[in-house]
């Protein structure tokens, strides 16, 4: 089995004159489906731009699939798809005539290439459509269009840029549907996106960028699955709280609700035995639920 990373990047950094997007990135990430995520303006674009050697780093280096970025840009864009943000869809042109174009640029035989776009067509749910116009074509349908165009080559990796924007709820589904489904077909993903959410259903990793800046990146359970009970009590925690200290754990005080880990012990246990030691009563008690979300902020506020 091949573990070498499908993208990785060593002091990378660029700037716009005298804005800075992106300082000193190191990461190394393996095959997958790997979520970008970060607030408008924190260097998504701008990293994916690099990725996909359309910038030239300011300073470091960054290699996809192996290749530098800068230096192998067309070993890199062989192997590779891409599915920009923009409305940026001919609308004279149906959306087979598109696909088959896409598939031609990308060295497929005519014949290959026609079949190639109604497989794929078919796939992302476009094949009564295939013969229209991209003109009359819904938000949905378009986005459809550009994820066809991204893999009719059949890539290795291919980059989403925000793949649900301007979706209505169940077309967001949908989309989100497709992307979970491209790993089976051999496809490693790159999504990139500020919906959270999109990234916790589709995505086992993440990397998280903030001010251009790397904020925690690994696989999503381990950021996501934090060993924490939450309970809450009805008395005054003051005491509760020194007994759970005291015996090596870390709390969290929040009214009367108390967030508590520990490194060596298992939490439920110390929260039993503190609650039992001290005659307090609780309400509740369970793992805290903790979303990318929280991981996000969490990051943020220590930065």
């Amino acid at each position: 089995m091949n573990d070498a990373p499908i993208l990785s990047a060593r002091d990378l950094g660029h700037a716009y004159g005298s804005i800075v997007a992106l300082h000193g990135v190191d990461f190394d990430l393996p095959a997958g489906r790997i979520g970008l995520v970060g607030a408008n303006g924190a260097g998504k674009t701008t990293l994916i731009k690099i990725l996909l050697g359309i910038l030239r780093p300011t300073t470091g280096s960054a290699a996809v699939l192996g290749f530098d970025a800068t230096r192998e840009m067309l070993d890199v864009r062989s192997r590779i798809g891409y599915m920009p943000e923009g409305d940026c869809l001919p609308g004279d042109v149906t959306a087979s005539e598109f696909i088959i174009y896409a598939a031609g640029l990308a060295g497929l035989p005519s014949n290959a290439a026609r079949q190639r776009a109604s497989d794929v067509l078919t796939l992302v749910g476009l094949e009564e459509e295939r013969f229209r116009r991209l003109a009359g074509f819904s938000t949905g349908m378009k986005q459809r269009t550009k994820l066809a165009q991204a893999i009719v080559h059949d890539p290795e990796l291919v980059f989403l840029d925000e793949p649900t924007a301007g979706l209505d709820p169940e077309g967001r589904e949908e989309m989100l549907n497709l992307i979970s489904r491209l790993g089976g077909f051999g496809i490693n993903v790159l999504v990139s996106s500020h919906v959270l959410g999109d990234i916790e259903q589709t995505c086992d990793r993440v990397l998280m960028l903030d001010g251009g800046r790397v904020l925690r990146s690994g696989p999503l359970s381990h950021l996501v699955d934090a060993d924490v009970v939450e309970v809450e009590i009805l008395d005054d925690p003051i005491a509760v709280t020194e007994h759970l200290i005291s015996a090596g754990a870390s709390v969290d005080v929040s009214g009367m609700r108390l967030h508590v880990s520990a490194t060596d012990d298992d939490p439920f246990n110390l929260v039993r035995d503190a609650l039992a030691a001290t005659g307090t009563a609780m309400w509740s008690m369970g793992p805290k639920s903790t979303t990318l979300e929280d991981v996000f902020l969490e990051g943020v506020e220590h930065e």
